[in-house]
């Protein structure tokens, strides 16, 4: 059984946010709307040479600063490389999001699995890795149970002091790309501090990034790089938040 330790402060609490600016004229006046919620935007599935650098330019251009999860068959290509350093060299934080994405780990048996999966994506991530370098288990379609994670996974996470990122907000652009923006603006109404899965793949849901930025702005939303403490069950190899909801165990396979 693994042991629940203390909450402490995580690593990616103080970056900087970034609030959007959005203005409305009047007369006389200059008015600009008040800040009523916080997102964290992240991108995974990547790099993509027909989605990724559209998706880099439009934070550029917002000086907008996020975090892109990556699949490392997709990263040992030249050009997904090029695109991971792309993101790293703008400020982006660059995680592993597994190096096949085929199967969530809480159903895989193999013994091997972590290193194969995990550990051979984090060493192609290299100096493109955060201190406490990132980890995002895949969900097969945005799911957060027992099949993210298999004991032998935490295990892994914790000797090699990962930071474990999960989500509050799946917006399902990768199956609707032309009808996620009112549903992603629905999830970031419901909670204070929202923690958005995006894909940046080339289902075309991402020529709709710069309209959904725009609607953040005009609600009053503020846009973070950081993540929210509750989406973080493992700081640093250390297990901070309960993890069992999230590990599928033998005997319940």
């Amino acid at each position: 059984m693994m042991n629940i330790k203390g909450m402490r402060r995580h690593p990616y609490s103080r970056s900087r946010i970034q609030p959007i600016a959005f203005a409305i004229a009047v007369p006389g006046k200059f008015v600009r709307y008040r800040e009523m919620f916080d997102l964290t935007l992240s991108f995974d599935n990547g790099p993509e040479p027909e989605a990724t650098p559209a998706v880099l330019d439009i934070l550029a251009r917002r000086s907008l600063h996020s975090s892109f999860f990556v699949i490392g068959e997709k990263l040992a290509t030249p050009q997904g490389r090029t695109l991971a350093a792309r993101a790293h060299a703008e400020g982006h934080w660059i995680g592993n999001h597994s190096w096949s994405h085929s199967l969530p780990l809480g159903l895989c048996v193999e013994a091997d699995v972590a290193e194969t999966e995990i550990g051979r994506t984090q060493a192609l991530i290299g100096a493109l890795s955060q201190p406490s370098p990132l980890f995002r288990p895949f969900g097969g379609g945005g799911n957060l149970d027992r099949r993210l994670l298999s004991p032998a996974a935490v295990e892994y996470l914790m000797q090699k002091k990962f930071t474990c990122v999960l989500w509050n907000a799946i917006p399902r652009d990768w199956n609707d790309p032309d009808g996620w923006i009112e549903r992603a603006l629905g999830q970031c109404r419901e909670q204070s501090w929202t923690l958005m899965v995006l894909h940046d793949v080339p289902s075309g849901a991402m020529r709709h990034l710069d309209r959904f930025l725009d609607r953040i702005g005009e609600m009053d939303g503020r846009l973070r790089q950081d993540f929210p403490p509750d989406c973080l069950p493992i700081v640093d190899g250390i297990i901070v938040q309960p993890i069992e909801s999230y590990v599928m165990h033998a005997d319940r396979a």
